[in-house]
């Protein structure tokens, strides 16, 4: 390994390793990056055979029938002139449909270096709202047609409507999601992410890494998953999603030095195959405007900046914790896309590289930094994994001072609040279908660096529950928190609102749905949208409370900077940025906290982005938890809970009901209504966040607003009580450090008598509270957050269930009779 200069281990907060060498050493035995599952070398629990998105390895020849029953004749053969091969294929994309996908940085356990591509797909799926469309690209993609319009029209459950059967193509509709349903169901509602399934069914065989799904997810995806309320005009020419399915596809494997073409036959029914039929497609070719022509943006100078300001108001309150704005830069690009590629694939090597010809005279050529969602199957289980980045700091003039520029950004509170907050959101997005207790942060705050900026980085992974798949995973994760914000949906709608345009592409997702069960996807970041000659260009800027907006402005156009040059200029290749890599982080299981075993809890859900965290928190205590939104979804489960208990099903009612944090005021979610038919019943309580303030204006107490918001900000938190006192903070330390997102809270002045102060921070801020006589506590603070140590956020979870005493049951039955 490369010696590093002595500048940068100054006093950093993080050890920095280089990673420039070809491998790893650890006990004298050479690793190869792909087998880090992680940063930690210090057991070899740390080393697994993870892909880190490369091929595994060279697939033999061989035919196989696929789950739709289509049998598939696979051919591999070697490609002696790589380099040639993907130069070609990147100029073919100028005029040919088709993508290529090109990884060229490394980081141990994360990124390797790899290339997929091809042109002329035999198939297309384009999607726009609800409707989608299904194309046969050339004579090869028609052979599917007939047989792929009768999978869909037994498909009644999700397509509403289907069009007939045309020459090459075929439309429809997919249903809206009807009734009430649990949050942890929300991905497995009609979309059109409901088309991608069924298509995954037909061609799924679990033995092809190669064959898939491959385009864009477009941002506009996300509101079929969660919806809000649209504020601005759609142009018809947007898409939502372009995938296509291809038949030829080159691999090139950087780190074994191996490269392959996969070519494949089909044969859909006796008779009817793709043999002896041409790879061919319709060719459009680019024509770019003229270079004179002027450069807009969608957002005027100083614009930007007032927004920042409009979000802060938003802040202070705590409606929000944090967002993500953008705005788009308008270029001609008389340059073709293939040269656009090439310039950010020498300025600035990235994970998520990539050239789509989407068709349509519209392309994406982007070089992102930031991994969407990567799911693949290891020996525990279907893995998926993240790597939020944020926190930004522009790099130096030479290796020295970007060590200085890495001290400012470990040192800075704000960056490490905006990471913290993209990280207790993402494990929450994971915690919605992964196991309880596998959503690890496994990488906090690394040091990733490119042409022109260094990021701070987290990463995180999680192992699927039996129910769910890639797909989910995909969507619960739409879209990720460093382009959207915190609480998620309210910040969607807060960007909806401010931003100039809509976003089409941008902090949407590029890659691959295997048809094996996998998923690899980067996120449109530092991506051009080329369309009729112009490029587009969107950069944002991750906002706090804290935000200075003009600098705000100014790292939106930073960031837009280096691609708005691979546009406009044909200059020198830069010096390739080096990664660096830090210490992970984990918890040991621990047996004293599975209290919740045998226990149901029901979880109501403020909209929150850290819901389901808390739900994974509460299942690690051996809980059965299930989640439901507030208002007419929980209101309809109270009258089955009620019901339940009058009938003596009492495995249907729960044991406790706990009251979620969330943007706004407890009235913004009947928050007291809910308490009062958990008293109706007899119900214990539990609160966290934005519960405990229902909880204090429900008996009668008032609430106030922090001078200082307090979100993803860490304090010292101190009890006042004994443990013989206190449910909740039993076997806590007198004091500890927690995680904080609030602006609101409860004034002691006006605390009704029947509740008792149970902790406090330092400057006499209520953070605890438990009622005297009726099973009721809440905390102000975040026990799930990872500022706040995850062993005494569990510890305060698994002693909830002492709230629940004994003769609960008969109490409840008897009260429900009433």
């Amino acid at each position: 390994m490369r010696a590093i200069d002595s500048a940068m281990l100054l006093p950093v907060l993080i050890t920095l390793v280089l990673c420039g060498a070809d491998a790893l050493v650890r006990g004298g035995r050479r690793l190869p990056r792909r087998f880090m599952a992680t940063t930690d070398l210090r057991s070899a629990e740390a080393i697994e055979d993870l892909s880190l998105g490369a091929p595994r390895e060279r697939p033999e020849d061989d035919s196989y029938r696929t789950a739709g029953g289509i049998l598939v004749e696979r051919r591999v053969s070697a490609v002696e002139d790589e380099i040639g091969e993907v130069e070609a294929l990147v100029d073919a994309l100028d005029t040919n449909k088709g993508v290529l996908l090109a990884s060229s940085y490394e980081y141990p356990g994360r990124y390797a270096r790899w290339t997929l591509g091809f042109q002329n797909p035999m198939l297309s799926f384009t999607g726009r709202d609800r409707s989608f469309r299904i194309q046969a690209e050339n004579r090869r993609g028609a052979v599917f047609l007939e047989m792929l319009h009768e999978v869909f029209s037994g498909e009644t459950a999700t397509v509403e409507e289907l069009s007939d059967l045309h020459d090459n193509f075929f439309e429809g509709t997919i249903r809206q999601a009807t009734g009430v349903f649990e949050e942890e169901e929300r991905s497995k509602q009609p979309s059109l992410f409901s088309v991608v399934r069924i298509l995954t069914r037909v061609f799924e065989h679990k033995g092809d890494a190669q064959l898939g799904l491959y385009g864009a997810f477009g941002y506009d995806l996300t509101f079929q998953f969660d919806p809000i309320e649209l504020r601005k005009q759609r142009k018809d020419d947007q898409r939502d999603l372009v995938l296509f399915i291809p038949d030829e596809v080159l691999v090139i494997d950087s780190d074994r030095g191996d490269a392959w073409r996969v070519s494949y036959e089909f044969e859909v029914r006796p008779g009817l195959s793709t043999k002896g039929l041409p790879r061919d497609g319709p060719a459009q070719p680019y024509k770019g405007a003229d270079a004179k022509e002027a450069a807009e943006r969608d957002t005027a100078p100083g614009a930007f900046a007032k927004s920042v300001l409009r979000a802060k108001e938003e802040f202070k309150v705590g409606n929000l914790f944090e967002a993500v704005l953008s705005q788009t830069f308008r270029h001609p690009c008389p340059s073709p896309p293939s040269e656009v590629f090439r310039r950010l694939r020498r300025r600035n090597p990235a994970p998520y590289g990539f050239v789509i010809n989407l068709g349509s005279a519209e392309y994406l050529v982007g070089a992102s930094p930031e991994m969407f969602v990567r799911c693949e199957r290891t020996g525990r289980g279907m893995r998926v994994e993240t790597c939020p980045i944020s926190g930004t700091i522009a790099r130096g003039v030479d290796a020295l001072e970007d060590a200085e520029m890495i001290k400012a950004i470990l040192a800075n509170p704000k960056e490490e609040s905006e990471l913290t907050m993209c990280t207790d959101v993402d494990r929450n997005d994971k915690s919605r279908i992964c196991e309880p207790g596998s959503v690890r942060v496994i990488g906090r705050r690394q040091i990733e660096m490119y042409s022109r900026l260094i990021h701070t980085v987290d990463h995180v992974e999680g192992y699927l529950r039996k129910d769910f798949d890639a797909l989910d995973a995909f969507l619960c994760h739409t879209w990720a928190v460093t382009v959207t914000g915190a609480p998620k949906k309210w910040a969607i709608q807060f960007v909806e609102d401010m931003e100039a345009t809509p976003r089409r592409w941008y902090g949407g997702a590029v890659g691959l749905v295997g048809f094996d069960g996998g998923l690899n996807t980067g996120l449109t970041l530092r991506t051009v949208r080329i369309s009729d000659g112009f490029a587009e260009i969107r950069a944002g800027a991750t906002l706090l409370y804290d935000s200075e907006p003009e600098a705000e402005e100014a790292e939106t156009e930073l960031k837009a900077s280096a691609i708005v040059d691979a546009v406009i200029r044909g200059d020198a290749p830069e010096k390739r940025a080096e990664a660096f890599a830090a210490r992970p982080s984990g918890l040991a299981p621990d047996e004293s906290l599975h209290t919740g075993i045998g226990k149901f809890v029901l979880l109501v859900d403020h909209q929150d982005s850290f819901v389901h965290t808390l739900a994974n928190y509460l299942r690690q205590t051996g809980a059965k938890v299930v989640t439901v939104r507030a208002g007419e979804a929980v209101m309809e489960r109270f009258e089955k809970i009620k019901g339940a208990a009058q009938a003596g099903r009492m495995e249907e009612v729960p044991d406790l009901v706990v009251l979620s944090p969330g943007p706004g005021t407890p009235a913004d979610f009947e928050v007291g209504a809910t308490i009062e038919r958990c008293r109706e019943i007899g119900l214990p309580i539990f609160g966290v966040c934005l519960g405990l303030q229902g909880i204090v204006e429900y008996f009668g107490g008032s609430l106030g607003v922090l001078n200082y918001p307090m979100h993803g900000k860490p304090s010292c938190v101190k009890r006042v009580t004994s443990d013989e006192e206190s449910v909740v903070l039993r076997d806590l330390p007198d004091s500890f450090e927690v995680a904080r997102y609030h602006s609101l809270h409860g004034l002691r002045d006006s605390l009704p008598e029947e509740l008792r102060v149970t902790a406090e921070t330092e400057d006499g801020c209520i953070m605890a509270i438990e009622h005297k006589t009726y099973p009721l506590a809440a905390v102000q603070f975040h026990p799930e957050s990872i500022l706040t140590k995850p062993r005494h956020g569990l510890r305060m979870l698994a002693n909830t269930f002492s709230l629940v005493r004994e003769g609960q049951e008969e109490k409840v039955k008897a009260k429900a009779k009433k």
